[in-house]
């Protein structure tokens, strides 16, 4: 299967993954469950690329996850912000969080 044929595929969870499933998407996700809102919040938390932060807001915007509410006219600045279809993807989030966190605990340097 390739990965421009998964959002017309039978399986949800493949169709859920041409939205989610791209690198960084997840991470703009939590981001905006911990209040960020802002482009540069983005770039700033996630040290990913300009053009790749503006290709996954804007998947996001047109799949109705995140919506995009303009705080500035001139220069033009936006907000991205929850939708009520993306709130739904708290329980998954939350889970994810909670597998890390059982899973793959931080391992920090031990002193020499």
């Amino acid at each position: 299967m390739k990965w421009s044929e998964l959002s017309d595929n039978w399986c949800p969870v493949a169709r859920t993954l041409s939205i989610l499933g791209d690198r960084w998407t997840l991470l703009i996700l939590r981001d905006c469950f911990l209040g960020l809102s802002r482009f540069e919040q983005f770039a700033e938390s996630s040290g990913m690329t300009r053009h790749i932060l503006a290709d996954r807001l804007k998947r996001l915007v047109e799949a109705g996850v995140l919506a995009k509410q303009a705080y500035s006219d001139a220069p033009k600045r936006y907000d991205y912000v929850l939708t009520e279809k993306g709130q739904e993807l708290a329980p998954a989030m939350m889970t994810l969080r909670d597998w890390g966190k059982k899973h793959l605990p931080v391992r920090r340097a031990t002193a020499n």
